[in-house]
């Protein structure tokens, strides 16, 4: 059985990514994306450990189903967690499409749903529900929409110290997860 003790963070990066020089850098979910590895390297104890970097680096051009798909499901295979990154730039591609299938109905990973957007909990719940501002978002990416009630979910903004705290919640990792629903912090 694999080791799993990594986060595996899922994020929308267009198809192909731009080619300028700062590549897939430029798209909004990758920047929280980089934003936690930074957080990471600059506190050891942010407990973030980063499942893209358990294995080689791929190029956008690799061939999907030789080297890309292979590669996702190894990562995936050795995470205890997703950290999705929902925008208002995310698409339902390939990639992000195929991470959270995986990822939820193949390993039954549970999933930190990080808002970029919002800063605050009240940004994403109200009268003890999740807002549908926020819920209207899950239908940019049909597959974890459809499959979220399979494995546990907390819905949080992007705020390092609740990041933190999802990440270290027992609830949220395959090996201890907790009733599969939707979380979020009051």
């Amino acid at each position: 059985m694999a080791y799993r003790n990594g986060n595996y963070s899922a994020f929308y990066v267009a198809e192909p990514f731009s080619e300028s020089s700062l590549g897939a850098n430029a798209t909004k979910d990758f920047v929280s994306y980089n934003l936690l590895r930074a957080w990471r390297a600059n506190d050891t104890t942010f407990p973030f450990i980063d499942s893209h970097q358990k294995n080689y680096n791929v190029r956008d051009g690799s061939d999907w189903e030789k080297t890309l798909k292979p590669r996702l499901h190894d990562r995936l295979n050795n995470s205890k967690n997703i950290i999705l990154f929902l925008s208002s730039v995310t698409k339902n591609s390939r990639a992000l499409r195929e991470e959270i299938d995986y990822g939820i109905n193949t390993d039954g990973l549970p999933v930190i749903v990080v808002y970029p957007e919002y800063s605050e909990k009240s940004d994403i719940y109200e009268n003890s529900s999740i807002k549908q501002e926020i819920k209207d978002l899950w239908d940019k990416l049909p597959i974890f929409r459809n499959s979220m009630d399979d494995v546990p979910t907390i819905h949080i903004p992007f705020k390092k110290e609740l990041i933190k705290k999802a990440l270290e919640d027992t609830d949220f990792m395959v090996s201890t997860k907790g009733e599969a629903k939707a979380y979020f912090y009051k």
